[in-house]
């Protein structure tokens, strides 16, 4: 007669398979979890109209120029009739805030915690503040209830967001909507790279570099937006 498997590799308690089925467990929970936040998102962004989702790095202090074009932008989008959406921390997401707060428009926080950087900014309505565990969810909610993205100068997190958003773009998973980076100086290096070495590789199309523009004017920046707006409709973007 066949035997079968125990599954009784050693794991951290000293028996694998006894691992393998809490941790399976706890992610039947997790699912929960995941769906409340999926429905707190849902239920708070499709109320607040019309945003634009505004990125940076966490690490820049007010005064730094990057820091006030941020604030600036965002005032601008107010003044052309957008809310605006960040990552609810420090930085550029809290420039971005004080901008959509001080020119008396929708200032939507996403917040996550982190380690020894992330926590709220002061300038987040309390109402359009939400707290996420989970950064796939989070990352959802940026794309799917912005009606453009403007990317200041970031890390790792501004480029995972960006390149996802125009990775959903170029795949058609999305709505095409406007993508704007901000600060030419810090966006050439990339910009080059991209058609010197992954177009000339084939791995993008010419096309595909028509998916953003770059600017440093921040009245050029939400005007490029509510340009294309009048071109296509304003809707969710999935």
């Amino acid at each position: 007669m066949a035997s079968h498997p125990t599954h009784s590799k050693p794991g951290p308690s000293g028996n694998g398979y006894d691992v393998w089925q809490d941790a399976r467990i706890k992610d039947l929970w997790r699912v929960f979890r995941v769906m409340g936040e999926f429905v707190d998102g849902f239920e708070t962004l499709s109320e607040v109209g019309p945003c634009v989702s505004v990125f940076g790095s966490a690490r820049t202090r007010p005064g730094d120029p990057y820091y006030e074009m941020g604030v600036e932008v965002s005032k601008c989008l107010v003044k052309h009739g957008f809310g605006v959406i960040s990552g609810g921390g420090p930085g550029i997401m809290e420039a971005a805030n004080k901008g959509a707060h001080e020119a008396k428009g929708v200032s939507v926080g996403l917040n996550i915690d982190l380690p020894h950087e992330q926590h709220n900014n002061p300038y987040i309505d309390q109402e359009h503040l939400i707290n996420f565990d989970f950064f796939f969810v989070r990352k959802v909610m940026f794309v799917k209830y912005a009606q453009g993205f403007v990317v200041l100068p970031g890390g790792f997190g501004t480029m995972d967001e960006l390149f996802e958003a125009l990775t959903l773009i170029q795949t058609g998973k999305s709505t095409q909507f406007p993508v704007i980076l901000m600060g030419t100086a810090f966006w050439s290096g990339l910009l080059d790279w991209l058609k010197d070495t992954m177009l000339a590789a084939g791995n993008i199309s010419p096309k595909d570099l028509d998916l953003f523009r770059v600017t440093d004017d921040p009245e050029e920046a939400a005007s490029l937006i509510t340009s294309f707006y009048e071109k296509h409709q304003m809707r969710p973007n999935f």
